[in-house]
């Protein structure tokens, strides 16, 4: 269209396409009544056959290691359906139009999780019967089966409280502060297995950066959102790679420095992988600058390896990543558990020795941490492997699916960033797992054992959904009437008696 003519929306149309950014039901055709319901009820049987799945792989552990199914079977595997299906209720009422794959991918990694963690407290039962010590025999299934409900119904707050996602985007400060502040509050407690992740309250324990991570996205989004501009049109080119000016790189440095800081003081490799990770990636995501992934690598490479040299606990883990079979020296110097975990892989090959079949007890606390995903590779083969990460790489796809289709930039970054924290928390977890990476401790969303991490991801999926119902807001909003558009020259507007206005 020649740029001396202007569109302009008349009539009723141009109303309803802009209405209803924070309502629940504004700004939509009439006619897209039966689209959101039909979306409910594909999600409506995704999260029963989930229940389903995760049923099954428990009966499968339960008839495998016994033979029979328990008494408390019908009424542990209706539980869960009810809490998936209260889920999916709050879903329906108060985020119509959202993806209707989110809710019944969380429901199946959760119940998958505790299936495994539940075959492996029946195992580590056993295992003590027969006199063998193990500082792993209290069950945890019915632990986290209760924390499960807790996260729920967290996840319902959520979806209830906050009407739109732009709501967050006014806290853009307060969450940094708070994320800092939790970030840097396990340096005042004692360390569990060598790292400071945790506040402990007499029996209690919370790992804050499974909730840090979330208030950083919300800040970056904010603030990228807010300095794009600088970000991206100013800097120089050293070397033919556009670098950002020095006061620009204030923020960065700010991470970089807190990121150190945790590695330093709480020894938690993981948490400064994951922090530092989102930072760059949405970094990226906002400029589509080169530059600052170099920066960000550079600092990550000089800032790693300072204190990889210098911190003992990380020097160790690095040392049992390269040389995992040392644990088998008449005097090991590492620990077991990498080599373990590479065992289990191979035991279990293509398809697996089946749930209850396997030995994943032999591989330490792995009901207890990111180790549970060498239970999974031994029992369901690295065919199961994959289905568990395609499933994670599905999720983070409706998150950057809601990106590209919502409208303002705040509501596309934070997409965009809990899609990238879902990949890169499961490549560090992973990674450390197969042999790819150090092992940084850090807990596989919905698969491994923890309180703190079922409350935060479960959170993470709620503001998913709600970024995807607003997107499917903006899907069905309607287009512009030919009818009531009217597209009239400058020329026209003049001799109207506009000739002043500026168009």
């Amino acid at each position: 269209m020649p740029t001396n003519f202007v569109p302009i929306l008349v009539g009723a149309g141009s109303g309803q396409a802009h209405s209803g950014d924070f309502g629940q039901g504004g700004g939509v055709r009439a006619t897209d009544d039966g689209r959101w319901v039909r979306r409910r009820n594909v999600e409506l049987f995704l999260v029963l056959a989930a229940v389903a799945v995760s049923a099954a792989a428990d009966a499968s552990a339960e008839l495998a290691l016994h033979g029979t199914l328990p008494g408390s079977f019908t009424e542990v595997c209706g539980g869960l359906g009810a809490v998936a299906l209260v889920a999916h209720l709050v879903v329906r009422r108060w985020a119509r139009y959202a993806d209707p794959l989110i809710l019944p991918i969380v429901v199946v990694l959760t119940g998958l999780g505790l299936a495994m963690i539940h075959r492996l407290d029946m195992t580590y039962s056993v295992v003590d019967g027969g006199g063998i010590d193990r500082a792993d025999a209290a069950p945890e299934a019915p632990a986290q089966l209760e924390w499960t409900v807790i996260a729920v119904v967290c996840f319902a707050v959520a979806l209830v409280v906050v009407k739109h996602h732009r709501m967050l985007q006014r806290y853009t400060y307060l969450t940094m502060a708070g994320s800092l502040v939790l970030l840097m509050a396990p340096a005042f407690f004692p360390a569990v297995n060598g790292a400071k992740r945790w506040i402990l309250i007499g029996p209690f324990s919370l790992e804050p950066d499974e909730f840090a991570k979330i208030g950083m996205i919300v800040f970056f989004a904010g603030y990228l959102m807010a300095n794009r501009d600088a970000l991206v049109l100013v800097g120089r080119r050293v070397w033919g790679v556009s670098l950002p000016r020095m006061r620009d790189l204030g923020p960065l440095l700010v991470v970089w420095a807190v990121c150190l800081l945790v590695l330093v003081v709480e020894v938690d490799l993981g948490t400064s992988l994951i922090v530092f990770g989102i930072f760059i990636l949405m970094l990226y995501i906002a400029t589509e600058r080169v530059g600052w992934v170099v920066v960000g690598l550079l600092l990550a490479v000089v800032g790693g390896g300072a204190v990889g040299a210098t911190s003992s606990h990380v020097g160790a883990r690095v040392t049992a990543w390269l040389h995992p079979m040392d644990a088998f020296l008449p005097h090991p110097t590492v620990t077991q558990q990498p080599a373990e975990a590479l065992f289990s892989l191979a035991h279990g090959g293509i398809l697996g020795t089946g749930l209850g079949q396997g030995q994943p007890w032999l591989i330490g606390s792995a009901g207890r941490s990111d180790w549970v995903l060498a239970g999974f590779a031994e029992e369901l083969g690295t065919a199961g492997v994959m289905a568990l990460l395609t499933l994670y790489l599905l999720l983070a796809h409706r998150g950057w699916r809601a990106a590209v289709t919502l409208t303002d930039p705040f509501g596309k970054l934070l997409a965009a960033g809990l899609g990238c924290v879902v990949v890169l928390q499961v490549f560090v977890v992973a990674g450390g797992v197969i042999g790819l990476l150090p092992e940084t401790g850090k807990a596989l969303p919905y698969l491994s054992q923890g309180g703190s991490s079922a409350v935060a991801n479960w959170l993470l999926a709620a503001l998913l959904i709600k970024l995807s119902d607003a997107a499917g807001r903006t899907e069905s909003r309607p287009a512009p009437n030919p009818a009531e558009t009217l597209t009239i020259s400058t020329a026209e507007i003049r001799a109207a008696g506009g000739g002043g206005l500026a168009v």
